[in-house]
């Protein structure tokens, strides 16, 4: 009986060796499908990279929120848009309104910086600012740089003068020095208007390397880093005309002075932020917004800009 049993437990041994044998070879074709799971593992930097992307976009505006603060480069001196009380340092106008309901959607505060056409973009490159909202013309050069949403406001250039000069009109410039705004286009605006009502010979302008600092046909021009400069030489006869966008010279147009009769170069202005910032995106989708649900149009009838 003894001899039997160790018979059947050598039987039962080498049963239980050949099941585990079975079942390490039923584990083999498992691993011959490693190279399946290779091929997902391989696939698998591109969705990772597709998160990174969203991630980063949702980043830039994440920082804004985490800081607490919207830093918004604005006019200090154009009524209407952006403008900053001498006593008290509030500001207002259309391009503040639209900051501060920015600020609120993204649910922190504002903070302002004074910017002109000379400093926005230096500010905006050095990340002092998050956006410029300062009467900012959108234009294919200047995309190529920086972002800008859909069109909030459209103006327009135009000339103011000294009722004494005389001047009234494009060709009533031809020969003057004006003063503009160091880093604007207005320059090029008035030089190109005045070809096109043919006051003055357009032989040698050319629209991407025009510079005023250097033109002198028909017209020339005086650069100035701020309006109130440009306003001070054209009360002292050092400029016979001041030019930008109507909007900005309306502050300036006292007493004594007027606009010229024409009007040119639509002027679209847009928020401004840095090329490629997922902040772009969130400005954009705001503006879309407050443009659909009239917002925008009440705050340009607010301060009579319509």
């Amino acid at each position: 009986m003894k001899k039997l049993t160790r018979v059947l437990s050598g039987v039962l041994a080498g049963l239980l060796v050949l099941g585990l044998t079975g079942c390490g070879g039923s584990s083999a074709p498992a691993a011959t499908s490693a190279p399946d799971a290779t091929a997902a593992a391989t696939e698998a930097p591109a969705a990772t990279t597709a998160g990174e992307t969203a991630a980063a976009l949702d980043a830039d505006v994440q920082a804004i929120v985490d800081r607490g603060v919207l830093r918004v480069g604005v006019k200090n001196a154009v009524i209407g848009f952006g403008y900053q009380d001498p006593i008290t340092g509030e500001y207002t106008g259309m391009e503040i309104d639209i900051a501060k309901a920015l600020a609120e959607q993204l649910g922190v505060d504002v903070e302002f910086t004074t910017v002109t056409a000379a400093t926005r973009t230096e500010l905006l490159d050095s990340g002092d600012i998050d956006c410029v909202l300062a009467t900012f013309t959108i234009t294919d050069e200047r995309k190529q740089s920086w972002d800008f949403t859909t069109p909030y406001y459209t103006d327009h250039v135009t000339v103011l003068v000294e009722d004494s000069s005389g001047i009234k009109s494009l060709a009533d410039l031809k020969g003057k020095l004006v003063g503009v705004s160091s880093g604007s286009t207005s320059a090029r605006a008035l030089t190109s208007a005045m070809i096109d009502a043919g006051v003055i010979d357009g032989t040698l302008f050319d629209k991407e390397t025009f510079d005023p600092a250097t033109w002198t046909e028909g017209i020339s021009f005086q650069q100035f880093d701020d309006y109130p400069g440009i306003s001070t030489a054209l009360a002292a006869g050092q400029v016979d005309a001041f030019c930008v966008d109507k909007s900005i010279l309306a502050v300036y147009k006292t007493e004594g002075r007027s606009y010229i009769a024409d009007e040119f170069a639509p002027q679209d202005y847009g928020i401004a932020t840095k090329k490629g910032s997922g902040f772009s995106t969130y400005c954009e989708d705001f503006v879309t917004a407050k443009l659909a649900d009239g917002t925008i149009a009440g705050w340009i009838a607010d301060y009579n800009l319509g």
